[in-house]
């Protein structure tokens, strides 16, 4: 009997690695799959893909796998970056890991490896998932600190029941030590942070190079100039670092957050004070919804939901769902609620889909 063949997307990090050497021991036919999906700065120092492929070929080499490279950038320009940039444009806050999941990751790769005859593909995301009754559903990680099912809630049931999650049951320092017990050049390769393809570089010098800066005036809650920004793009809500304007300007001493953006007349507001009412919102309006089962769930049930990765859940209700839109209400008031970001909704530790903070 053949084994199933697997097709990993090695990136050359950690856990990809370790995803690719427990798929072998379990008897897989495995493959490795490095993505290349930025260009245009390849040569600076910012950029780890040479050192990235490197990393992979020898993690490949020592488990005694076959490892290919392909190029998405063109694909990755026309489907994240494209979004990206116009998101900023409009003074939203986009998370472009979520759409590389779901039109790079699971879509392009997807399509690829299927090329290379592959039955399956895994990646080393910490996630899980589980098939109830012919229906495919997400989870979340067992080590919930590292549990990235939030960035990967876009995902439907033909992606979900061709994908392996092999470390969803693993905490991170185990994933570590297996790599170690392997000798694995990246056993102790730090984490990769920041955007998908934007790496450890400085953002704003970054943005500057496709999106011309645009200062205008920082306004109070009751209208009073306080500051200047140096264009609205930079800015998010709940921001506090780098605003430039002292805790004391008004006399109180708190310090300073951004609570929203004026478009039209190019100006940031901000508040002072963490728990300013500018800065809490118990219900928000979500549109672009994906739902995992295919069907939207029912309204007026208690769910939880995130607005932002690093956050505990939070107990809300679906109001309201009308075509690819609904309204989320939640028990508590969430702070700094950030248009352009997602929401995702959860049953237990079941990710039910999500959609894009309007």
């Amino acid at each position: 009997m053949t084994k199933p063949r697997v097709v990993v997307g090695l990136s050359g990090g950690v856990d990809s690695s370790v995803t690719a050497l427990l798929l072998k021991e379990q008897g897989y036919d495995v493959v490795g799959l490095f993505m290349k999906n930025w260009e245009d700065d390849d040569n600076e120092e910012y950029c780890s893909s040479k050192q990235d492929l490197i990393d992979a070929v020898s993690v490949a080499d020592r488990i005694g796998i076959d490892i290919e490279a392909v190029n998405f950038s063109k694909e990755y320009k026309d489907k994240v970056f494209s979004n990206f940039l116009e998101e900023y444009r409009a003074g939203r806050t986009p998370n472009p890991d979520i759409l590389c999941n779901s039109e790079i990751k699971f879509r392009a790769f997807l399509d690829h490896a299927m090329s290379m005859g592959a039955d399956k593909i895994a990646t080393g995301h910490y996630a899980q998932v589980r098939e109830v009754d012919g229906l495919f559903q997400l989870l979340k990680a067992e080590d919930g600190s590292k549990d990235q099912s939030y960035f990967l809630h876009r995902l439907n049931q033909e992606q979900l029941s061709r994908t392996l999650f092999p470390l969803g049951t693993y905490l991170k320092r185990e994933v570590r030590e297996i790599a170690r017990k392997a000798g694995l050049a990246t056993s102790e390769k730090k984490d990769s942070t920041g955007i998908c393809f934007i790496g450890e570089r400085p953002f704003r010098e970054f943005l500057q190079r496709y999106m011309p800066t645009e200062p205008g005036d920082m306004r109070n809650a009751e209208g009073k100039i306080v500051g200047r920004h140096t264009g609205l793009m930079y800015y998010t809500l709940g921001q506090r670092q780098g605003l430039g304007i002292g805790g004391s300007r008004d006399g109180d001493g708190e310090p300073w957050y951004v609570a929203g953006k004026d478009l039209a007349r190019n100006e940031l507001i901000v508040v002072q004070g963490h728990d300013h009412p500018l800065l809490l919102k118990d219900t928000l309006q979500a549109s672009n919804m994906h739902w995992i089962a295919g069907q939207a769930p029912r309204t007026h049930w208690v769910y939880a939901a995130k607005t932002r990765y690093r956050q505990a859940d939070a107990p809300c209700e679906i109001d309201s769902i009308n075509d690819d839109r609904c309204e989320i209400r939640f028990g508590e008031s969430q702070w700094a609620v950030t248009p352009g970001q997602s929401v995702v909704v959860y049953e237990s530790n079941v990710c039910l889909g999500g959609g894009i903070i309007a």
